[in-house]
């Protein structure tokens, strides 16, 4: 049997002890050194060849990635490690350390029982240290300690002994503190770290060597050996003697719980339903025999299988075949593979129970964050819901530097809107600019920086930001004529607003963008009926675009059916650019009323129709009260009590409103609105209004009017710069 084979068998055994099981994440603040730990660790446990690794695997990883089109260390890894004689098997996830991806965060500690909080020693406790930490203690997730970059205080800044314990003392000192704060009530002192159990680790993540006071007295190196090390530039030979991958999994293993243990306080926290139901006290218990119960922490985009989800099972067994309900989209899916992540590989598996980390193909619809059971026992409530109906509100213009670059552009492009759903791609014709829609301005920088720049290598130009609107009417328009250029046709519409519950059902997704050939289907009739429109009109939807309808209110009109495709295609073309600032329209409900077709079909073509149709329903948009709509985003922020007064200060310069706001322990938490276009350099105003103290997050929150005092200005920029004739 080869090592690998033998590796599979072992973490199939594994799989189904739940007590040699830890399920565990790496948090730190950015560039404290996460990364290289979590590919230090799965090299050290002989799950990626060392020779692959090199030396400074990170960077060896990149050139892997950029051959396999995956990011290999976001994802989630597994790993076998023996500790006291014993295998266990680790399941590690990798977690964004960025303050925009907080919901990624979330939903990693979601999955996970304990945590190795990543330090740099040079640095020490960071604001984002906090954030994070206190993300994983608010989901019941225990950390463990680890001082990264030891090697830096010796050589670059040559501590002495004293200096450096001083230092070490400092940084346990500050994480037990923020552990002490923000833990809950029953774990505020059981879980704070030790030097003397060893649930604190010192070492060097970049150099592969590490130490901690049980390995000291097992392995009898000395603080003093460790310091002749570093300063003999010797790390190799320490990284022989104190291998960074034994010392820190040791810790895992001794100092985090398994998930049988960690379930019985941990349900509670996430899952407010019954948990004296059969399948509450199957999760609480973690029982493989149970009903089927896991939620899923991240989507990962493969070649050849589409989305992998990567999710954890709280309770029940999960097959290959198996029929699975999505919760929150109430969709079926079947799983067409279920795997366990080895290293950055996915092994196939027959089946799949509680307590682990898998992978699952075949979830098409699935989100990060959605609730899986089997359609038989359905979860109600799902865990916690994360729902937000988000549309990119900001659009930035990018172009690789170098031509050749465009192909793999594309395909990078591609990838990223499959992984992220809050991400739209699309390419300007007339420009040849890609233009990329996000959710906000730290959204777009992250895609174009790391996803596009780093991980891709793509070197990319990117413009200025702008902001998305939209436009729509308010009063309904008299009945306006739209002529053929050939002045032989000509067509008659009412414009007037569509019923806000219409539009409601829309982007709730029971309406959908679809072309109707005659009448109405049915059960379309009935949705839109049900939704409040009325049941005349209901009958007569040609076509449903972008939140916009036209309704045919013709009778016995001769050629009109004739005709149908091209009023359709001129409609989309009027509603897809506005006429106050060629933005997009919504909500906006056009009527034909009446049409008068020349008897020759080569003078009713589309070079007659379609600017017919489009002047005449932008004419009447005209006439309609028409008004801009600017993207609006809820904004949470969470700050110390102390600066509450500065962070309200910089959401009602920005046209803010607060919405409310509590206490919480001594936080206080602000949830206001405010619009995308005064959110530009939000991220390093809040940091800088609460000292970096703040964890703060936003979502959208739909389209609102613009204030009428400012419209007339925002009219005329968005069409200055879209180079339209400016009145």
């Amino acid at each position: 049997m080869g090592r690998r084979a033998k590796m599979i068998e072992k973490i199939k055994t594994l799989m189904e002890q739940h007590e040699r099981i830890r399920n565990i994440g790496i948090c730190a603040h950015i560039d404290h050194g996460k990364t290289t730990l979590s590919d230090n660790l799965l090299a050290g446990a002989g799950m990626i060849s060392k020779d692959l690794a090199g030396e400074q695997l990170a960077l060896d990883f990149d050139e892997e990635e950029a051959q396999r089109g995956i990011t290999i260390y976001a994802a989630n890894v597994s790993m076998v490690h023996q500790y006291d004689g014993k295998d266990y098997l680790i399941n590690l996830i990798d977690t964004p350390g960025h303050v925009d991806f907080g919901g990624d965060v979330t939903r990693a500690m979601r999955a996970i029982d304990g945590t190795i909080v990543v330090v740099c020693a040079v640095e020490g406790v960071m604001p984002q240290t906090e954030t994070v930490l206190r993300q994983a203690l608010r989901e019941k997730v225990k950390p463990v300690l680890f001082i990264n970059k030891v090697d830096r205080l010796i050589n670059e800044l040559k501590l002495t002994p004293e200096e450096l314990q001083n230092r070490f003392m400092k940084i346990i000192a500050d994480v037990n503190n923020l552990i002490r704060k923000m833990a809950p009530e029953e774990f505020k002192d059981k879980w704070v770290v030790n030097v003397m159990n060893g649930s604190v680790a010192f070492g060097s993540a970049y150099n592969n060597w590490a130490i901690s006071v049980p390995y000291m007295q097992k392995s009898g190196i000395t603080f003093k050996d460790i310091i002749e090390y570093c300063e003999k530039e010797n790390q190799k030979e320490l990284a022989e003697r104190a291998p960074l991958h034994e010392v820190v999994l040791d810790m895992v293993i001794k100092h985090l719980p398994n998930p049988v243990e960690a379930q019985k306080y941990r349900i509670p926290n996430i899952w407010k339903g019954d948990l004296d139901s059969e399948i509450g006290k199957a999760m609480l218990n973690c029982d493989p025999n149970g009903p089927l119960a896991g939620v899923i922490t991240k989507i990962i985009m493969d070649r050849h299988a589409g989305p992998v989800s990567a999710c954890r099972l709280f309770s029940g067994r999960l097959k290959q075949g198996d029929e699975i309900y999505l919760v929150s989209s109430k969709s079926k899916a079947r799983a067409q593979q279920v795997a366990v992540f080895m290293g950055a590989e996915r092994i196939q598996v027959n089946s799949i129970s509680a307590g682990n980390i898998c992978a699952i193909v075949g979830l098409k619809e699935a989100i990060a964050g959605e609730t899986i059971c089997s359609p038989s026992s359905i979860i109600e409530p799902p865990f916690e819901a994360i729902t937000h109906v988000s549309e990119p509100v900001i659009t930035v213009a990018i172009e690789p530097k170098n031509n050749k670059d465009l192909p793999k552009l594309i395909e990078v492009l591609r990838q990223i809107a499959r992984e992220d759903n809050t991400v739209k791609v699309e390419i300007n014709e007339e420009t040849g600019e890609y233009l990329i829609s996000g959710m906000g301005e730290l959204h777009i920088e992250v895609i174009t920086k790391t996803k596009i720049g780093r991980d891709a290598g793509i070197e990319v130009e990117v413009g200025n930001p702008i902001v998305v609107y939209r436009e729509t009417v308010t009063g309904q328009s008299p009945m306006i004529e739209g002529k053929s250029p050939n002045k032989h046709n000509k067509l008659y519409f009412v414009v007037e607003p569509l019923e806000e519950s219409v539009l409601q059902a829309y982007k709730e997704g029971k309406l959908k963008d679809e072309d109707f050939k005659k009448k109405t289907p049915q059960e379309v009739e009935k949705v839109l009926v049900e939704a409040g429109l009325d049941k005349e009109e209901a009958k007569r939807v040609m076509s449903i675009y972008e939140g916009n309808m036209l309704i045919n209110m013709t009778r016995g009109i001769i050629h009109l059916d004739e005709s149908r495709e091209l009023i359709i295609q001129g409609f989309k073309e009027a509603v897809r650019n506005g006429p106050l600032a060629a933005e997009k329209c919504q909500g906006v409900k056009v009527k034909l009323v009446d049409a008068v077709f020349h008897e020759d079909a080569i003078h009713r073509g589309p070079a007659q129709l379609i600017p017919a149709v489009r002047f005449g329903i932008r004419d009447a948009i005209m006439e309609a009260k028409p008004v801009l709509l600017e993207p609006m985003q809820m904004v949470f922020i969470s700050t110390p009590q102390d600066y509450m007064g500065d962070a309200i200060r910089e959401i009602s310069n920005r046209r803010g409103q607060i919405l409310d706001m509590e206490q919480e322990g001594d936080m206080a938490i602000i949830k206001a609105k405010c619009p995308v276009a005064e959110m530009f350099g939000f991220a390093g105003a809040i940091r800088g209004a609460t000292q970096g103290r703040c964890l703060w997050s936003i979502e959208f929150a739909g389209f609102e009017k613009v204030p009428p005092e400012l419209q007339d200005q925002l009219i005329k920029q968005i069409r200055e710069r879209k180079g339209l004739k400016v009145e």
